[in-house]
């Protein structure tokens, strides 16, 4: 598997979550709505799209190995780390992305 993009989408903080996130697997797949929260170390987890249907929650996506997952989560936060980063040294609060 050859992850090909990662974008971060910020947004307002709520609740912990900071951001969504999307990936490109291979030239070929798009998953998007992958929420970004920060935990109560300043550490940041990711959670996959689930659907409300009546009263049951269906997965949307999800990786089907801990390989995968990890490779996924490794590459999001990292690019969360250095967005959120780059944000916080720019000393006229410019940033190259609004919040949605």
């Amino acid at each position: 598997m050859k992850i090909s993009e990662v974008k971060i989408c910020p947004v307002k903080p709520q609740d912990g979550l900071v951001a969504f996130a999307s990936v490109v697997i291979d030239d070929n797949i798009y998953l998007g709505s992958i929420a970004v929260y920060t935990r109560l170390d300043g550490s940041y987890r990711i959670l996959y799209p689930t659907k409300r249907i009546g009263t049951k929650y269906l997965n949307v996506f999800h990786p089907i190995n801990s390989e995968c997952g990890k490779q996924l989560e490794n590459l999001i936060i990292k690019k969360c780390n250095e967005l959120f980063e780059r944000s916080n040294d720019d000393r006229h609060g410019k940033t190259d992305y609004e919040l949605i």
